[in-house]
């Protein structure tokens, strides 16, 4: 599909020209003219979606993109090839569906080149439409959400921001393998929602828990196909700019640390950030935040060690452990190149096909120091449970 008709150009004004060469305004590909530029060696593509009509606190959301565009052309890159295109600004349909189905189209036609879409929201519904651009590609897919609530609805309503995450849980046919949530805020959650995600094996992780220990993050984005950061997961005090104001949240370093551990994923194809609110922002911080966040996603990408343990596994240390409690022979292994731990989770050749590329589940050390202990890691038993 020719994906130049979604596109708005980017207004020449937000690229002064007085800005040092090693800025990414001068080292992006930005299509000023209305002509989308030749993809044929981008790695990554920026693009806004100029469409907040599924969050009511942010209908004046729509110039979000290009604000952050300000800060982000501002912004230094530090001796990488960079092969970006910006796209411009997706025009938002008559109807909200309208914009979905050219999110999807245009995520779909880049996955498909091996381009990775970061995307520039809108209301975080997008989500939505970015997870239906998987559809057509036949592979199972995993969802991170960095969220301060889970965003589920009831069956008959409409797609929002407060219920996109139940149409993608619901959407037949299914091609989500695991949803993760990164920051929920118990006082924001219904228990029985937490009890619904238990029994679907998804794997939510408390706000004040991921704090205390920021790098148990790195393994559950490193299983991610989709990474969706909701700026309202952030706390007002560094971002003021947000619909849901919090006095509680990450703080702007945690919040560009999660972004770039998610540049870092080799396995990750789809990256956005989402629901942030102009009208809220006085002094443009929080869409410099969100500039930064990017930044960092980028920064990452041009760092990834491309160290999935696919094919051969020479360059791996492996390590077994018998859990005697539970009858259960654990297989880990551990990069030479990056020190990152995986393991290794059984399932069944041929009849569970589809779900191949799951079965070797990103993990931490931690995970092994509990196998050691003979105790079963979370992450094994809940993977474990899907593939049988």
């Amino acid at each position: 599909m020719d994906i130049d008709i979604f596109f708005q150009p980017v207004d020449e004004s937000l690229l002064p020209d007085s800005l040092p060469d090693a800025c990414l305004g001068n080292s992006l590909m930005v299509n000023t003219t209305g002509d989308i530029p030749e993809l044929t060696q981008v790695q990554l593509a920026i693009f806004g979606v100029n469409e907040s009509r599924g969050n009511k606190a942010n209908l004046e959301g729509e110039n979000a993109p290009d604000l952050v565009r300000q800060w982000l052309y501002r912004l230094f890159h530090h001796g990488y090839d960079i092969k970006i295109a910006d796209l411009g600004n997706v025009k938002a349909g008559n109807e909200i569906q309208d914009t979905y189905f050219a999110v999807s189209q245009i995520c779909e036609s880049l996955i498909k080149e091996g381009i990775i879409p970061i995307i520039i929201g809108g209301s975080q519904d997008l989500t939505y439409a970015n997870y239906l651009a998987y559809q057509n590609l036949e592979q199972m897919v995993n969802l991170v959400t960095v969220d301060p609530r889970f965003d589920i609805g009831l069956k008959d309503e409409t797609v929002d921001a407060y219920t996109f995450l139940s149409k993608i849980v619901l959407h037949q046919p299914s091609f989500l393998f695991n949803y993760s949530n990164i920051g929920y805020q118990s006082y924001f959650t219904d228990p029985k929602v937490l009890e619904l995600m238990n029994q679907l094996y998804f794997d939510v992780y408390r706000l004040g828990m991921v704090r205390n220990n920021l790098e148990e993050v790195e393994p559950i984005v490193r299983n991610a196909d989709i990474v969706s950061m909701d700026v309202n997961a952030i706390r007002k005090a560094d971002a003021p700019g947000i619909s849901f104001a919090s006095p509680n949240g990450f703080n702007g370093e945690e919040a560009c640390a999660i972004a770039r551990y998610a540049g870092l994923s080799d396995k990750l194809t789809s990256f956005g950030v989402y629901d942030y609110c102009p009208s809220k922002d006085e002094d443009g911080t929080t869409a410099h935040l969100v500039a930064q966040m990017i930044w960092y996603f980028i920064d990452g990408y041009y760092n990834r060690k491309q160290d999935f343990p696919v094919g051969d596994r020479s360059q791996y240390f492996k390590y077994t452990v018998a859990l005697e409690s539970k009858d259960h022979e654990l297989v880990f292994y551990k990069s030479n190149k990056s020190d990152r731990w995986w393991m290794e989770v059984p399932y069944q050749t041929g009849q569970n096909s589809k779900y191949e590329r799951h079965h070797l589940v990103p993990c931490s050390y931690a995970d092994y120091e509990l196998a050691l202990r003979d105790e079963m890691p979370d992450r094994w038993w809940k993977t474990y449970q899907k593939l049988c």
